[in-house]
């Protein structure tokens, strides 16, 4: 299992923050237009996964989170985000439910045509997840860089090979994310290789996360 990995790089500084995701059928994906909104409960299949963005909040069940994320949209002018319920340590029998432990999602921002051109991300977005880390709901958030600038790892006929193919063709839907500080690219997807075949060789994007 990846516990005990990721618990060596947690000491080690490398790993700096990280969750997995419940399957899709206890999700649901907020997609707006200007007026309109829909909101599609799942299961369901990759579609977009072009991931621009994520924050992870603390929200009154599922409705609560997608509340949130309407509010985050109509901030970013229209879009869609992913929600997700986070796997917690209790969903896997680890430990016991504590009284009154939050319920966490994470909000995953889908990337367009202006994310991958670098349109940074706007002071409405910024003004609502201040407000959102203000009312005590935002536990942390990231902005990552257009995919060209990253790498997708995929499995074929046992090995896995390195690519920079289109980003939003995928049938993998997000499984959850880690972030990693190490000094150098070669050093990031040598982490992500030996972290792959933990995950029994699932695909894995190594996107870059930029500063505020």
């Amino acid at each position: 299992g990846d516990g005990g990995f990721i618990q060596e790089q947690l000491k080690s500084g490398v790993f700096l923050d990280g969750a997995g995701l419940h399957r899709s059928a206890l999700r649901a994906r907020v997609r707006t237009s200007g007026k309109d909104v829909q909101v599609t409960k799942g299961p369901y299949a990759g579609e977009n996964e072009l991931i621009a963005g994520m924050a992870m909040t603390v929200a009154k069940g599922l409705d609560g989170a997608v509340a949130q994320a309407k509010g985050l949209l109509q901030a970013m002018g229209g879009g869609e985000i992913e929600i997700g319920p986070v796997v917690e340590p209790w969903d896997l029998g680890f430990m016991a439910k504590p009284d009154g432990a939050p319920e966490r999602f994470l909000l995953l921002q889908k990337g367009d045509a202006a994310f991958e051109a670098g349109t940074p991300r706007s002071a409405a977005e910024a003004k609502f997840l201040g407000q959102l880390k203000a009312d005590k709901m935002l536990q942390s958030a990231a902005r990552l860089a257009p995919s060209k600038r990253g790498l997708r790892l995929r499995r074929s006929t046992n090995k896995r090979t390195w690519t920079d193919d289109p980003f939003t063709e995928s049938k993998e839907l997000i499984a959850g994310y880690s972030i990693i500080s190490l000094p150098t690219r070669e050093a990031v997807l040598a982490w992500a290789e030996c972290y792959a075949g933990i995950l029994q060789d699932n695909e894995v994007d190594v996107r870059e996360v930029l500063d505020d």
